[in-house]
């Protein structure tokens, strides 16, 4: 499955301004939804589903980079967000 580049919809509390918005994927941020992470030692993100496939693959303590859509420009984002990977659709079976 996809994941650099596939476009799902938001599910996010954390994240209210993107609730219900349709969000491109940009890169995955591997355990930074975890509370130990540290940005200072672990701010790698990935940006291909090669690297993220040699890294473990996506799981529930990763974060995903995303651009929301903008419908009435009809475009996504330059400016992006980094919600829990279980606040996508597409990823709410990595769930618990």
């Amino acid at each position: 499955m996809k994941t650099i580049g596939a476009v799902t919809t938001c599910k996010s509390a954390e994240h209210k301004y993107l609730k219900g918005y349709k969000v491109k994927i940009v890169g995955v941020i591997k355990n930074a939804a975890r509370a130990d992470y540290d940005p200072d030692k672990d701010d790698r993100i990935l940006r291909s589903d090669e690297a993220l496939k040699s890294a473990g693959g996506l799981t529930a303590d990763d974060r995903v980079e995303v651009q929301p859509f903008l419908e009435k420009e009809g475009r996504f984002s330059f400016v992006s967000s980094d919600p829990k990977a279980v606040d996508l659709a597409n990823f709410r079976k990595l769930r618990g």
